[in-house]
């Protein structure tokens, strides 16, 4: 029988959060491409006689494994190619600051600055404002062997070699990776249709998360694609006319979960053989054999479903006819300016660059000072945990400690059990891989792994053995003690600032859906990307606020505090979309003064939530007809309205 800590001796929630493992399958090929992708480098490093060349080479190879995350194979040039040009910079300008003393401590700082501005982007720029920052810094705290282009194309070329491997199946595999994820979005909703009605109320709330995440990657894999097709591809526009046709049986999944009457069976296994009819390429043999629907929600789902199953059977689709449920994507160049402009313009932005800067440029002035050996290594830890788009600071911090404690304890065994040269070749072999293994568990787990390799190659450069394994350890505690100093405490961006007003935004937005749900002349293309947007937002902020439960109080218990609004709005968007498909369906319409009655509250809603904070019960007067389609929304609105919390 397992025994319980005492009372006193309980870790607290936010740290029990921080240390429990995310649960992730294992990439098997981004596996395999990591064992070959660094080992070969390497290898022909000492082949050569030039075993330094092939450690550099292969910290390249690191940072295209870092950023061999993508299915779809136009997505990995995104992921890996843009990053390692960035690296590519980063590195030349530091090895051009190498040894001018205070030149070099501005060079860096200056280079954080843009870093840190770009990485608010999107998750590609965010990469490589973190290859251009962490090549930069290497380059200015390491001799690099000379030319000065030598080492940008070393590290490059390492880089690009994991690209190539990521892209040798291509010919053979196209189209297959968004296929894939489309057929995952029909399971998905499979699994929604298969919870909706029961009482399992929580397993209904994972479904319908789970298919906004799928339907939101799904959407961005392809018109990722589209974009540069600009709609001649009969595949890509076959696809997006299958994802957009399974977006009514979506919105019909809330009306039959509020009906409080389980489906059928037959739904959800039609759903599931349309999705293997999807991942495989072909039609459908015959129509889903489906039970006649007895109520009005089933009625919905039924039509909805039918509709899906003749978009999927369709032969050829027209692209003239394909709405996109987000929009059309701008043309590259446009994004582009787009982007340029809203970083110089964003306070955000220019906020986090210069947090960035302050914490590189603390780093580089302190092991200017002080004599550290290695010191890069400081300015790299404050570059990775500094990273909020990638987690909490604080949580990163802590677990970039426990982290390198872990994998210290893997170098020092290497270190000091392996033979320098040929033994390192497979070494490294065996433990590149677990860096893809690792990652999606956490940034813990990352950093263990990562760890060995990084001190591996580092005693090619430098010859020093476990002498690495001290000066590693205090340089990354002080680099986690500047960033949670300088980049973390001294700047009071309290937990509300970043997730209250994003979570008013999404309530103000709801009260304007509610009102073009029902309000005439809505067209109905822009209603369904109103409520995609929606929910995308929705999960945007439930991903912040997990986040800002892994912090210490006061933030993760006033983020706990207001956790069951995040769900309440949720379900108010749920609501509305349920209503929605019922009037479709033939349900009496709500009059104009109850649609005013609920999108007032909803504004009031949201404006409470901007000023304050903590929460505070409001009681509602939200009165109409019981036999109305709006009455499941009027509870859900006062439901939110009367969350409280402690002061």
């Amino acid at each position: 029988m397992p025994r319980e800590f005492p009372i006193g001796l309980t870790p607290p929630d936010w740290l029990v959060r921080n240390l429990r493992p995310q649960q992730a399958p294992v990439n098997w090929a981004a596996v395999a491409r990591a064992a070959v992708a660094m080992a070969v480098p390497l290898a022909a490093g000492l082949a050569a006689d030039r075993p330094a060349y092939g450690a550099l080479a292969s910290m390249g190879a690191l940072s295209g494994v870092i950023g061999d995350t993508a299915d779809a194979y136009r997505m990995r040039i995104l992921n890996i190619a843009v990053p390692q040009l960035f690296g590519a910079v980063g590195v030349t300008l530091g090895t051009l600051a190498y040894g001018h003393g205070w030149y070099a401590v501005a060079a860096v700082t200056g280079v954080a600055l843009v870093s840190g501005m770009i990485s608010t982007i999107g998750a590609v720029a965010s990469v490589s404002g973190l290859l251009l920052l962490l090549n930069c810094v290497v380059g200015a705290g390491l001799p690099m062997p000379s030319p000065w282009w030598l080492a940008p194309a070393l590290m490059t070329g390492g880089g690009l070699l994991v690209l190539l491997l990521a892209l040798l199946a291509w010919p053979l595999r196209a189209g297959i990776p968004e296929r894939t994820a489309v057929a995952a979005t029909y399971r998905a909703v499979a699994d929604l249709l298969a919870t909706a009605g029961t009482d399992r109320a929580e397993a209904y709330e994972e479904a319908r998360r789970a298919v906004t995440q799928s339907l939101n990657e799904s959407y961005d894999l392809i018109l990722a694609r589209r974009a540069r097709h600009h709609g001649r591809s009969p595949d890509l526009t076959r696809l997006l006319a299958q994802l957009n046709a399974i977006t009514p049986v979506i919105e019909a999944a809330p009306a039959a979960h509020l009906a409080a009457r389980p489906l059928p069976p037959q739904f959800p296994e039609a759903v599931r053989a349309l999705a293997r009819d999807v991942a495989a390429g072909t039609a459908p043999v015959s129509p889903p054999d489906l039970p006649v629907p007895a109520t009005e929600t089933a009625r919905a789902v039924d039509h909805a479903l039918r509709h899906t199953a003749e978009v999927v059977a369709a032969p050829d689709v027209d692209p003239r006819g394909i709405d996109d449920r987000l929009g059309s994507p701008a043309t590259l160049g446009v994004r582009t300016a787009r982007a340029a402009r809203n970083v110089m313009l964003s306070a955000s932005s220019w906020r986090y660059g210069v947090r960035l800067a302050l914490c590189i440029g603390l780093a580089q002035a302190l092991v200017s000072l002080v004599p550290v050996p290695r010191s890069y290594w400081v300015a790299l830890t404050v570059t990775f945990v500094l990273k909020p788009d990638f987690g909490s600071v604080f949580s990163r911090a802590l677990m970039r400690a426990v982290g390198t404690v872990a994998g210290l304890v893997v170098a020092a065994v290497v270190l000091a059990e392996v033979p320098l040269g040929w033994w390192d070749v497979p070494v490294l072999f065996l433990l590149a891989p677990l860096i893809p293994a690792l990652t999606p568990r956490g940034y813990g787990h990352q950093t263990a792994a990562i760890t060995p390799v990084i001190l591996l190659l580092s005693d090619v450069l430098n010859r020093q053995g476990t002498a690495l394994l001290l000066p590693r350890l205090n340089d990354s505690l002080l680099g986690c003690a500047i960033a949670l100093t300088a980049g973390y405490l001294c700047w009071p961006e309290s937990w509300h600032t970043r997730v209250g007003d994003r979570l008013a935004d999404a309530v103000a937005d709801t009260a304007v859906y509610v009102e073009r749900a029902f309000g005439p002349g809505t067209d109905p293309a822009a209603r369904a990307r109103m409520r995609r947007r929606l929910y995308r937002d929705l999960s945007d902020i439930r991903t912040e606020f997990q986040r800002a439960l892994t912090e210490p109080p006061p933030t993760g218990r006033r983020a706990a505090a207001w956790w069951p609004l995040v769900v309440a709005v949720e379900r108010i968007v749920d609501a509305t979309t349920a209503a929605r498909v019922r009037v479709k369906h033939g349900a009496a319409p709500p009059s104009p003064a109850e649609i005013a009655q609920v999108t007032l509250q909803l504004r009031e809603l949201a404006e409470g939530v901007r000023r304050a904070r903590t929460l505070t019960a409001v009681r509602t007067d939200l009165t109409g007809p019981a036999d109305s389609v709006l009455e499941p929304l009027r509870q859900e609105v006062a439901a939110a309205r009367s969350i409280t919390s402690p002061r």
